[in-house]
């Protein structure tokens, strides 16, 4: 405090009195947000009591990380300090949301050995904004079913509502089955299998057909393999012909081992593994109990 009675203070005395620097005092004031209540007569800015305060809270909230505009406003009444705190809440998840896909792409990155192409459409995958992403899946997904009216509608809802986003912490494991599943369903010849796939399950359905009758089948289907594996019966050997009769009836089994060799290959189940990792879920598409089927129609079906 300078000794003429007045009570002001120095840039120099307030810097001692705030532990702040000279330097940041000055960068303030010149910014507007600590005005000086006066100057001297040789011209030097001069605070007062409020001005100390003032710096308080100007030093606090740009400890929080607020920008200089968002200070003038709480400074100047324009805004709360709730109202400003809430908006930089969000910006701050934003941040945090960006860092988590980004330190997921390098740690994708580095486990892979990626070339800097590779990395390059890694991260540009990765950062579409979830809207992209759901366009990508939807759009796959339309193209699929478009114009198969008794395609079972719930395997189309299915594939609609699946993991349709990356979690909100994305683990490297997630940001790589994103990756790669972005470009599979984006590839023409993968498309054409999924859309052979439905073809052959609308197919399979009348104008009579209940809703659902595709996920009873897969049910049973699960439920009689299942068993006739924990009970150790092959395939090929004569007790899975009831397994068969059981399951498939009087259907020509030559179009439905057509049918199932076209919806259960390889492409097929790594899309649902990568479904599974994007979901945290564990996979649960039962691939060996259709290999089971498929081999036991082959076995039976060879010229």
């Amino acid at each position: 405090m300078i000794d003429d009675g007045t009570g002001l203070f120095t840039i120099g005395e307030l810097a001692r009195a705030t532990g702040l620097t000279v330097r940041t005092i000055r960068y303030w004031s010149d910014e507007g947000v600590l005005t000086p209540v006066t100057r001297s007569t040789g011209g030097y800015r001069l605070y007062d009591a409020g001005s100390a305060a003032r710096l308080e809270l100007i030093r606090t909230l740009r400890e929080l990380g607020l920008g200089l505009d968002d200070v003038r406003r709480v400074l100047d009444g324009e805004r709360t300090v709730a109202q400003v705190a809430a908006a930089h809440v969000m910006a701050l998840d934003a941040q945090i949301d960006s860092l988590r896909v980004t330190r997921a792409v390098l740690s994708t990155v580095a486990r892979r050995g990626s070339t800097a192409e590779e990395m390059t459409l890694m991260n540009r995958l990765a950062r579409l904004s979830a809207a992209e992403r759901r366009r990508i899946l939807h759009e796959f997904v339309d193209e699929t079913f478009h114009g198969l009216d008794l395609a079972d509608p719930e395997i189309r809802e299915r594939m609609r509502t699946s993991a349709l986003d990356m979690p909100q912490d994305p683990t490297p494991e997630q940001v790589d089955a994103w990756v790669e599943l972005a470009e599979m369903v984006q590839d023409p010849q993968f498309r054409a299998q999924m859309r052979q796939a439905a073809e052959f399950n609308a197919a399979d359905r009348g104008e009579d057909t209940p809703r659902g009758a595709s996920m009873w089948f897969f049910k049973r289907l699960v439920e009689l393999v299942g068993k006739a594996r924990e009970q150790g019966v092959a395939p090929e050997s004569p007790q899975a012909d009831r397994v068969l009769a059981d399951l498939l009836g009087n259907a020509d089994r030559a179009a439905v081992l057509e049918r199932m060799k076209a919806t259960h290959n390889l492409r097929l189940a790594r899309y649902r593994e990568l479904m599974a990792v994007l979901k945290g879920t564990t996979l649960s598409a039962h691939e060996e109990e259709f290999a089971w089927v498929v081999a036991a129609l082959e076995s039976r079906t060879a010229s």
